[in-house]
């Protein structure tokens, strides 16, 4: 029975204190049995119509900040118009193709970040995110 990915998916979600719902199950089943991968609310929600799961839109939005509150999900937001979710959460940093609005990972140890100012006093950094756009190159 460990074996069983369905099983697998039930005991993360409930270590992450999240119930196995029918929904959890099917879109963490969509996340999580491709490997790592940047995924939108929308992208989500067509990936369940498309294996006729009866997911509303509002429900995927609902799970993906669920899943990302949990620590599961990390959520990378691009010009505060699009947030992409994460299923590597891990530190790490992203480009985005901008012809196709796709992130991809930049491979580990490529960007170093440095000089960060002090928090602001009762603060302190979660993280930060580095977004390299990218574009064919114009000959």
């Amino acid at each position: 029975m460990d074996a069983c990915p369905v099983h697998k998916l039930r005991i993360k979600l409930q270590r992450a204190k999240l119930r196995p719902t029918r929904q959890r199950i099917a879109l963490g089943w969509l996340l999580f049995g491709k490997g790592d991968r940047h995924v939108t609310a929308e992208t989500l929600y067509e990936e369940a119509n498309a294996i006729k799961a009866p997911i509303s839109l509002a429900t995927v939005y609902n799970t993906l900040h669920q899943f990302t509150d949990a620590g599961l999900l990390r959520e990378i937001a691009v010009d505060g118009s699009r947030t992409y979710f994460d299923t590597r959460i891990s530190p790490h940093h992203h480009f985005l193709i901008e012809e196709t609005n796709a992130l991809v990972d930049i491979p580990d140890g490529l960007v170093a970040v440095s000089n960060l100012p002090n928090a602001p006093l009762g603060t302190e950094i979660a993280r930060v995110d580095v977004i390299v756009r990218i574009r064919q190159a114009r000959t």
